[in-house]
């Protein structure tokens, strides 16, 4: 495995953490390409439960290389808080085993802020944001007003840069969205104190990881949030502010697209969505709040319930195609343990036209789903570690996903610890 990309192939929430936490303990370096603090990968070890937001899920392993790199926009105060509260548990964090971009962007205060307010503009068009300043900190890198890591390394550069961006954004928030403008002298001193304490992290990762895979090291690609939230191949507008699959990382990571030898997506065995924008097989009845209740359906981030439903194939095939994979690991099987019934979308219908791809770019505000359905089981599958072990009807439905999507399983997950997996050729 010289070289892997695990993304998340629905909309997020996938479990991705646990996947990565049980790949790191074969690999070398793990790389975090993309996206800001707004996501959470939950690992369980033991009784110990860590939700990680911008650290590598690889970092609770022992002599793995955990990276940061620049297509990430990283809110210093977070990152530090993070790492912290690592060496506050027993977890070994230091410049050797967690490496930082100089290049990675900058989330300010003054983008929580901004993000916050610009919401209540939106009225029923939101997208329901967490508010992190992710999106303003990539608003401003594509404006070219940002300011990266290495900025704040340079007292004089970050004092200068940051005066002139604060005088700009102070204006916004005071005069748009009536609300206090910030003391620029304070922000300016505690951003250069907060690149002090991030000095022993940062360097140029890029190179650093085209090195490592050059001497033959083992690279993991983690991404964050889903593909179904791409910023240019999700349900857009509501989406994360970077590019979640595959091809983000050769721009997020300075890493040749020609060398990622392996992808391979998450999902679970059903869907979820966190904030607004369509989701043609959400469940708004008992079974969808159901799945929620068996399956802690909550936000690792935010704590906001998930919206809830039913395993959509033609989203999983357009995810699985444009990132290239060989297959995909379904998480969460356990959940749908006592379900009578288990469903899936093989088709969509929009005004007496059906679909049997997914319709890239249209509204999906009026799809209906077309469900097919298998019975379910009622046996507890937990303790379970043999495909062949399975009930028969969790074989069925294992084997009836595949052939609606047209692509191999390549490891089961039926229960929230790292051990709690079946391997199917992972």
């Amino acid at each position: 495995m010289p070289s892997l990309s695990v993304f998340g192939a629905q909309w997020g929430d996938e479990g991705k953490g646990k996947i990565i936490d049980l790949l790191s303990s074969d690999v070398d370096y793990v790389v975090r390409y993309q996206g800001g603090a707004n996501a959470g990968h939950t690992v369980i070890v033991g009784e110990q439960k860590y939700v990680l937001h911008l650290v590598p899920s690889g970092i609770l392993h022992q002599g793995r290389v955990n990276v940061i790199a620049n297509g990430l926009a990283v809110d210093p105060m977070a990152l530090l808080e993070e790492v912290d509260g690592l060496l506050e548990r027993g977890v070994q964090v230091s410049g050797e085993n967690l490496r930082l971009s100089a290049s990675a962007h900058v989330i300010f205060e003054h983008h929580r802020r901004i993000d916050q307010l610009s919401e209540r503009w939106r009225g029923d068009g939101r997208i329901g944001t967490t508010g992190r300043g992710i999106g303003p900190s990539y608003a401003d890198k594509s404006a070219r007003t940002g300011l990266r890591i290495g900025d704040l390394l340079d007292p004089d550069t970050c004092r200068t840069r940051l005066r002139a961006v604060l005088a700009e954004k102070n204006a916004l928030i005071e005069r748009v969205h009536e609300s206090e403008p910030f003391e620029l002298d304070s922000q300016i001193d505690g951003y250069v104190a907060l690149g002090d304490r991030l000095r022993p992290f940062v360097g140029d990762v890029g190179a650093e990881v085209r090195q490592a895979y050059r001497d033959g090291k083992r690279v993991l690609f983690e991404g964050a949030q889903g593909f179904m939230l791409d910023i240019d191949h999700g349900t857009y507008p509501f989406v994360t502010s970077s590019s979640t699959a595959t091809n983000g990382i050769p721009a997020g990571v300075g890493f040749p697209a020609k060398n990622i030898e392996r992808a391979v997506g998450i999902a679970k065995a059903y869907c979820t969505r966190v904030g607004e924008g369509p989701f043609p097989t959400e469940d708004h009845g008992p079974e969808g709040e159901a799945i929620r209740t068996a399956g802690h359906e909550f936000g690792a981030t935010t704590g906001r319930p998930r919206r809830c439903g039913w395993f959509d194939a033609l989203a999983m095939r357009y995810s699985l195609e444009l990132n290239g994979a060989e297959g995909f690991v379904m998480t969460n099987l356990d959940v749908l343990t006592g379900f009578p019934e288990l469903r899936c979308a093989v088709a969509y219908e929009r005004d007496g036209v059906r679909y049997e791809e997914f319709p890239a770019g249209m509204d999906l505000d009026d799809i209906q789903p077309i469900y097919e359905s298998l019975p379910g089981w009622e046996e507890d599958i937990g303790a379970i570690r043999d495909f062949d072990a399975l009930p028969q009807a969790a074989r069925e439905y294992v084997r009836w996903i595949e052939g609606q999507v047209g692509s191999k399983i390549l490891m089961l997950s039926v229960g929230p610890d790292r051990r709690e997996v079946i391997s199917l050729g992972l």
